[in-house]
């Protein structure tokens, strides 16, 4: 068991050292310049490392639990496998930097340049990532469950398979993503924008998508059922084979959307617009579709709507 170090080498500069395996528990390293360091190993907990540089440093395993990072420069700093559960990295920058299967339970991300990261498998758990920069970002299978993505930043990130339960994505910019097979269930999107994004297969059970933005989206095959989609622009949005019973569409905009074989019983559709949509072999039973607009709707072969009122 490693003694509290408090050592103080506050803007020392260590460019290039080696510190493999080097013992930093609770060090005082404000503005230390670590750019390019080999730290592969190294026990870091709790350290103080605000505006630190450390560009380009090998952080491979590294223990940096309850480490604090804000202001700090990581860019392209490798933190694969690194522990940084509770660890505090406000404002930091993390561009082009390796996260891969790197534990940020319960991180502070908040405002972080996470531009392009590698964050594959990586756990973030109740992370905050408020209005934080991840696009273009790869989070492919990462464990996202309860973390605070408000206004962040995911156009053109990776998401596929990850897990996004309960996460809140309030206002995020997710343009582009490919969210192909991820849990969104009881997550909340409320005015989120995800156009043109790919929600193939994905489980949206119980989320609130109130406002959002799908125009053009990929929703084939995707779970939306007691989803709450009031006011949703699914404009051109392919939601082949979806299931949507029970789903909140009041005032959903759907005109041209491709809704084959889509299951919408029980579905709310007051004076939602349909216009020109697709809706050959789509199950409508107990819909309510009272002032629905179905001008030019193809309803081919669907099943009839017994109509169901909701207040």
């Amino acid at each position: 068991m490693h003694s509290k170090n408090t050592s103080i080498l506050e803007d020392a500069d260590f460019e290039y050292a080696d510190f493999e395996y080097a013992d930093f528990e609770y060090a005082d390293l404000k503005g230390v310049n670590l750019k390019g360091a080999n730290l592969k190993g190294a026990n870091l907990k709790g350290a103080n490392l605000k505006g630190a540089n450390l560009k380009g440093a090998d952080l491979k395993g590294a223990d940096l639990k309850g480490a604090d990072f804000e202001y700090a420069d990581l860019e392209c700093a490798d933190l694969e496998r690194a522990d940084l559960e509770a660890a505090t990295l406000k404002d930091a920058v993390l561009e082009a930097a390796t996260l891969k299967g790197a534990n940020l339970k319960g991180a502070n991300l908040k405002g972080a340049n996470l531009k392009g990261v590698n964050l594959k498998c990586a756990n973030l758990k109740g992370a905050n990532l408020k209005g934080a920069d991840l696009k273009g970002a790869d989070l492919k299978g990462a464990d996202l469950k309860g973390a605070d993505l408000r206004d962040a930043n995911l156009k053109g990130a990776r998401l596929e398979c990850a897990d996004l339960k309960g996460a809140n994505l309030k206002g995020a910019d997710l343009r582009d993503a490919n969210l192909k097979g991820a849990r969104l269930e009881c997550a909340d999107l409320e005015r989120a924008d995800l156009e043109a994004a790919n929600l193939k297969g994905a489980n949206l059970k119980g989320a609130n998508l109130e406002g959002a933005d799908l125009e053009c989206a990929n929703l084939e095959n995707a779970d939306f059922e007691y989803a709450n989609l009031k006011g949703a622009n699914l404009l051109w949005s392919n939601l082949k084979g979806a299931d949507l019973r029970d789903a909140n569409l009041k005032g959903a905009r759907l005109e041209c959307a491709d809704l084959e074989r889509a299951d919408l019983r029980g579905a709310n559709l007051l004076g939602a617009n349909l216009k020109d949509a697709q809706l050959k072999d789509a199950k409508l039973g107990y819909a309510d579709l009272r002032g629905a607009d179905l001008r030019g709707a193809n309803l081919l072969r669907s099943s009839p709507c017994i109509q169901k009122t909701h207040q």
